[in-house]
């Protein structure tokens, strides 16, 4: 891709210039896509939103972006509506998905409003316009948002149903050009079993995103791994709850597994 005449790349394209509070080489990448489930933010009350969860959430992050990374989220809804647990009740599955979508929203405004408290400028982008909460998704505008330094929410999924928020955290990882996807979980990383049913379960270190379709293993539904695998997205799945795992997975550093 062509340089603009100062030497910098054009709008829309990675600047391969440290950014501020960073020196060169300091991480390993320079723009991250962040993915947290809904029920993290739960915390012991196994229902709603946390206060010290989020708190927590929001230092881990503040660390990021401390060190120079850009970064995205996508946050999950499932610790206020899981539309398809309804939908198996009987809900029309589109009606339960834009519950879905709605759950989050109320996420992701109350993850930016923890941030702002730590002085970071955040900005929440919606799939589905909500003009008087929310930025309406615009790929530019996205990118532009993290070139000045600010973190940068993706609300309501891809905005239309059937799609996991994994899945819409693929996407919007290939739209602005993410270097990786990482992805918060309550566990260590991928394990063949459940471990939190089976003690004896063996953690992935490293997975083709190939091995993760053909096994089940849970990594992500099969749409989101498989838009990874094309767009060459790696993957890394760590625990959320080990204070640091986000700085170290967003460095670059062995945590979690790592799915390529």
């Amino acid at each position: 891709m062509a340089k603009r005449p100062d030497g910098t790349a054009p709008p829309g394209a990675p600047d391969p210039r440290p950014g501020p509070g960073r020196a060169a080489g300091a991480a390993s990448r320079r723009r991250i896509l962040l993915k947290i489930s809904g029920e993290t933010l739960q915390g012991p009350a196994g229902f709603g939103i946390d206060p010290a969860t989020l708190d927590s959430v929001s230092a881990q992050i503040a660390q990021v972006t401390e060190a120079g990374v850009e970064t995205g989220l996508v946050v999950g809804g499932g610790n206020i509506f899981r539309g398809k647990l309804l939908a198996d009740g009987g809900l029309n599955r589109v009606t339960g998905d834009q519950m879905g979508m709605l759950a989050t929203a109320i996420n992701a405004l109350a993850l930016q409003d923890f941030l702002e408290r730590r002085g970071l400028e955040t900005r929440v982008l919606s799939a589905v316009p909500m003009a008087q909460f929310t930025e309406p998704f615009i790929r530019r505008r996205a990118v532009r948002h993290l070139e000045k330094g600010r973190i940068v929410i993706f609300a309501a999924g891809t905005g239309n149903p059937y799609f996991t928020t994994d899945t819409a955290a693929v996407l919007r990882a290939s739209e602005i050009g993410a270097e990786a996807v990482l992805k918060a979980t309550k566990v260590d990383g991928v394990y063949d079993r459940d471990p939190e049913k089976d003690p004896g379960a063996r953690l992935y270190r490293t997975l083709t995103y190939t091995e993760a379709i053909h096994a089940g293993l849970g990594v992500m539904d099969a749409t989101a791994l498989s838009l990874a695998r094309e767009r060459g997205i790696p993957c890394v799945v760590f625990n959320l709850r080990k204070e640091g795992n986000i700085l170290k997975a967003a460095l670059g550093g062995d945590v979690g597994t790592l799915v390529t």
